[in-house]
């Protein structure tokens, strides 16, 4: 059966564990009714607010409580203690240099081989499982996955739209940062 990571629905653009906007709680609903219409069965989600928010939206029309997972969580979250311009540098260099590991947070590579134990695990279960969870460890999943060429930058650059869907069967990529539910 498939995994599909959902990126967490647009967030309140301020530092440390902000919850989700009225356009995010938007997105989260039409990718509910996407759910229920191709029969998720189970729904995870990082333990950051803007991803649990997500999911319980999400999980709420399929009668699921959210169960969440570490191994979902974004490699490193700004929480406000160091300047934004600080942070965005740290971010940087983890896109640059996949094995870096930044104060506070996890390389590339480390982000990247949590999840993908996470949806290995979930993939051998029966029915399709959504994980809501953040666009730069979706991002260090699918760089591992294809290879940093195959991928493209604009994910690198601009990041994971809004409550974007990624399949994952069989440990490969179906479709990356699909939005067309949204539509």
């Amino acid at each position: 059966m498939a995994v599909f990571l959902v990126q967490h629905a647009d967030k309140v653009r301020e530092p440390g564990d902000p919850g989700i906007t009225a356009r995010g709680r938007e997105h989260a609903a039409r990718t509910a009714s996407w759910a229920h219409r191709v029969g998720v069965r189970r729904v995870y989600c990082s333990p950051l607010l803007r991803s649990h928010q997500t999911a319980e939206i999400i999980a709420s029309p399929l009668r699921l409580r959210p169960i969440e997972d570490v191994r979902a969580t974004e490699r490193l979250n700004w929480n406000g203690d160091i300047p934004f311009e600080v942070f965005a540098a740290e971010w940087q260099r983890t896109v640059e240099d996949r094995g870096y590991t930044p104060i506070g947070g996890d390389s590339s590579f480390t982000a990247a081989a949590r999840l993908r134990d996470l949806v290995s695990e979930l993939a051998g279960l029966s029915g399709h499982t959504v994980i809501v969870t953040h666009g730069g460890v979706t991002v260090d999943l699918l760089r591992s996955l294809l290879g940093g060429a195959s991928l493209g930058t604009e994910l690198l650059i601009e990041g994971v739209p809004s409550c974007a869907i990624t399949t994952i069967q069989d440990g490969k990529p179906l479709t990356v940062a699909s939005v067309g539910h949204l539509i």
